[in-house]
Parts: structure tokens; sequence; C-alpha cells
């Protein structure tokens, strides 16, 4: 696939700015290594060979019964009394770097809770005795995956709405302008905390009530980029032809506006991230247990005799915004006409 001269100039400049495109490889792979969390951090063995058959205990449910014991109920693998049951017909498992799940209770750990890293709990346990790194890494997943869910939803959502307010102009952009104005004039994280407290939080609630004031963020931008683009000669020329005004936003007035929506969707993600960590550390945002960033930072603040929990969670979070910082610092340099034209 041949690309365009353009877009290898952007590329090229993108790849000349050393710390942001360094950065996104680090964070694409702290991304990737998260989504296979299950793999890296579980209480529940990879692969389970018993009586000559084998299971794969990460998808699906193998019941104490199954394996010689006495309940129906899902086989506790880190029990000795299981471990027991599978090497007497010559069974083994295969386990994962950290035997714990982010909300595996360390039961046999001889410290209080909150404990310091050791060998079995690298980053410690917080106040529940919960291993810090397996909740880190399912809380970045959750983090990230919200974050960009978010990110990309209220991105169409804004530049549906910019768009047609920049290119029908008149009284549509006047309304809708107005409209904006006074929605984004609301105390959103005050309104968020109250709806969050009225409805059950979950990831779809929570996302679902975000969106209701995050689409706003581009909307400007779009408007914009579509009146500077709407009186252009091909644009008029395209009206003369006939063609519609919704082939005309489509096709000939997007793609001028989607250079500077881009440039804006990497500070658009750290803010969605950002967002649901201040929920989160408020105790309005994910439900209670559930492996969160906010979470962590809560308990390092409630917990200040367990300096591990608050360093944790504030190097993960640092870690996480700089490297998107840089990636949209990189991006919007590879969309800048100057530099691009040089």
């Amino acid at each position: 696939m041949t690309l365009s001269p353009i877009t290898a100039r952007r590329l090229q400049q993108f790849r000349a700015n050393k710390r942001g495109f360094y950065s996104l490889w680090v964070f694409l792979l702290l991304f990737f290594i998260s989504l296979g969390a299950e793999f890296i951090a579980n209480d529940k063995p990879i692969l389970l060979k018993y009586d000559g058959h084998y299971k794969m205990p990460v998808f699906q449910m193998v019941t104490e019964k199954e394996l010689g014991g006495d309940f129906d109920t899902e086989a506790d693998y880190r029990d000795s009394y299981v471990q027991e049951l599978v090497q007497k017909k010559n069974g083994w498992m295969v386990w994962p770097l950290i035997r714990y799940s982010y909300g595996t209770i360390n039961f046999d750990n001889p410290k209080p809770a909150p404990s310091a890293p050791d060998r079995e709990n690298w980053l410690g346990t917080d106040d529940q005795g919960r291993d810090v790194l397996a909740r880190l890494i399912y809380g970045f997943r959750i983090s990230i995956l919200f974050g960009l869910a978010l990110t990309l939803v209220s991105s169409v959502i804004g530049v549906m709405a910019g768009g047609v307010q920049g290119y029908f102009g008149g009284r549509t952009d006047l309304f809708m302008q107005r409209f904006i104005e006074i929605w984004s004039g609301l105390p959103v994280l005050f309104i968020l905390i109250i709806m969050a407290s009225i409805i059950t939080p979950g990831f779809w609630s929570l996302l679902a009530i975000m969106l209701l004031f995050s689409w706003t963020t581009l909307v400007d931008v779009v408007r914009a980029e579509f009146l500077r683009a709407r009186n252009f000669d091909y644009v008029r020329a395209a009206r003369a032809l006939g063609v519609s005004n919704t082939t005309i936003m489509w096709r000939h007035v997007l793609p001028n506006a989607m250079v500077a929506t881009l440039t804006f969707m990497p500070f658009v993600l750290t803010g969605s991230i950002t967002v649901l960590t201040s929920l989160d550390f408020l105790g309005f945002g994910l439900p209670p247990g559930s492996a969160s960033l906010g979470e962590l930072l809560q308990q390092g603040k409630n917990n200040l005799q367990a300096p591990w929990l608050g360093l944790t969670a504030f190097l993960s979070i640092a870690v996480m915004l700089t490297l998107l910082t840089f990636v949209g610092e990189a991006v919007r340099d590879a969309f800048d006409p100057l530099k691009t034209a040089l």
C-alpha cells in the first residue's frame, strides 16, 4: 500500500519526535501486557492436567468434585487440599507469574494488611490483603479501555455535532452553540457524583453518564474547521453540481476537520482517564472491589503508614499520563502544516 506524500511526511515528522515515538511504543507495550492480565496475574492456573485430561481454568470453570473433591463449587486451586487432589491423579498445574487476581486475598500472609513488598507480593498488599501488583495490572487495563471507549464515542458525537453546526451555520449554529454553552457550564463533577450515587455504578453505566458531558470537547474545533471550509471553491462547486450536503460533509469537508480532531484526541484520552480516576478516588466510580487506579490512590491516602500504596498509584498514573501527553505532542507536530510543508 502506497502512502500519499503528505501522509508519509506526517509519519516521518511523527518519528522525528523521538520522545513521542518511543512513548507510543512503551504505552502500547504496557497496554498489550495488561490485555493479557489473566495470564499474568490470576489465582487460577493457566493449564491444568488431571487424570490425562487438559483443562484451562482461566476460561472454564472446574468444580472441586470434578477433581475428586466434595463440592460442586469452583475449585480453590490455591488450597493445598485441591493441589493434593490433582497430584493424586499424576496431574500438574501451570501457574501465571503472579498467583493472585485483583480480588484475591492472601490469607496465608503472616504480616498484617497492608503488608510491605516481599517475595510473595512484589508491591505489597492493600488494607484488605489483596496483591497490589495484580490490582495495578487489572486497573491499568480498565482505565485504558474505559478511556478509549469514552474518547471514541464522544469524539464521534462531537464531530457530528460540530460538523452540523459549522456546515449549515445560521440559526442551526446559533441555537446549538447556545445549548452547548449552557451544557458546558454545568458543574460536571458534581452532577457525575449525584448520578453515580443514584444509578448503580458499573463500567457501561458510568461510561454512559460521562458520555453525556464529554462529547462537547471537540465540538468547537470541528465547528471552526467546517465554518472555514464551507465557503471554499471546491465545496461551492460540489453544491453547484447537485452533490448532497451529506456527501459534501463526509467526503470533502470532514477530512480537513479530522486533522485538528486527531491532534486533540490523545489529550481527550488523557482527560477521560483522569476523570475516571477522580471518581474512583472519591468513591463514586466503578463498583466496590473493582480493580481501579483511583481506588488504589484512595488506599494510599487512607493508609499513610503504607507508603508503597500511594507511591505505586501515583507513579503508575503519572507514567501513563506522561506517555499519553508525549504521544499527543508528537501527533500535534506531525499534523502541523508548517512542519509538514518543510
